[in-house]
């Protein structure tokens, strides 16, 4: 393992230490409920796929912070001053992930599916995007993926946000069915994944 391997494997031990409970704690407050979600409304495709391929990415994530030469077979030879960049990314991906957890709070799922007692959230982040979560998600699979100079962590990630974003449109389709008018004129002055100019 070089210097290089072990600095970058301590500032993702860092921000996985910053980020994991944060998520596990919203994804428990959110889940206090005690009710169930209909995840086949998904569609058979991204129910099949899309865990196992994000379950890979974390898994190679881990391995890399545990002991990168475990992952040398998927490495990149990126120069330093490009896994710092990722460093940067991660930042502001982290940064933009809290934001969206604190705004979004008991509305979390992780499905298509809302809650019985689910609210439209229009501020925070949601004030510009309709999905902050799938942004700060492309920017982490991005970081992780310059930090740990893997192009596995690239691979299962752009596979796994993919999924997302093709799942959005049945997220999306759920949102106006649940919030009629007031959801479509939240499209309208919206993007779904970055701002409309103007707005």
């Amino acid at each position: 393992m070089s210097n290089s391997d072990e600095t970058f494997r301590i500032v993702l031990i860092i921000g996985a230490v910053l980020l994991f409970p944060a998520g596990i704690y919203y994804r428990f407050k959110s889940q206090s409920t005690g009710e169930a979600l209909d995840r086949r409304q998904e569609g058979l495709g991204i129910l099949l796929t899309l865990r196992p391929i994000a379950a890979a990415g974390v898994i190679g994530l881990i391995t890399f912070m545990v002991n990168p030469s475990a992952m040398a077979w998927s490495s990149l030879p990126l120069p330093d001053s490009l896994r710092w960049a990722g460093v940067g990314i991660g930042i502001a991906g982290g940064t933009l992930l809290l934001w969206t957890f604190n705004t979004l709070g008991p509305n979390l799922t992780d499905t298509v599916v809302t809650r019985k007692t689910h609210t439209l959230v229009t501020r925070g982040p949601y004030r510009w995007v309709r999905h902050p979560f799938y942004d700060s998600g492309a920017l982490c699979i991005l970081a992780n993926s310059l930090v740990a100079s893997n192009w596995f962590l690239l691979l299962t990630g752009l596979l796994a946000l993919l999924l997302l974003v093709v799942r959005t449109r049945k997220e999306e389709e759920n949102l106006l069915k649940r919030f009629g008018d007031d959801y479509r004129t939240y499209m309208e002055r919206t993007g779904r994944f970055w701002p409309k100019s103007g707005s």
